[in-house]
């Protein structure tokens, strides 16, 4: 499970209010909820998009912090897509993206450069 947070200033619920809505918006009827770190996630079980199996979306709320966006996409092995499929891989990686900007006001590069500096600063890596 990956945890994005928000840019500064900016809080999730203010950017999607909705949760559940703009889940199903983007990937496809919600089928369950997991819980993850005492919040309730939602499942998608059959994504409209081919290229996903199964993907985990929704708020992860911390007392006393800004609550972070909790994802984890399952995509299916490549080489089991057919050629309809594969062309639904571009789709795939813009359905990610655009649901990422919108929670977290960051796109792919800033998103990359944050988690790596969430390792940088990691104390439990011996160098």
């Amino acid at each position: 499970m990956k945890e994005y947070k928000m840019r500064r200033g900016e809080y999730l619920e203010e950017r999607i209010p909705d949760m559940e809505a703009t889940i199903e918006d983007y990937f496809g009827s919600i089928t369950d909820t997991e819980e993850y770190k005492g919040s309730d996630l939602y499942v998608i079980g059959e994504p409209t998009n081919p290229v996903f199996e199964k993907i985990i979306a929704g708020t992860v709320e911390y007392s006393g912090k800004k609550d972070k966006l909790g994802v984890e996409f399952h995509e299916r092995d490549p080489t089991e897509l057919g050629p309809d499929e594969l062309e639904a891989a571009g789709d795939a990686v813009d359905a990610k993206n655009d649901f990422l900007l919108e929670a977290t006001g960051r796109d792919a590069k800033s998103r990359r450069e944050s988690m790596k500096r969430k390792v940088e600063d990691d104390p439990d890596h011996d160098f």
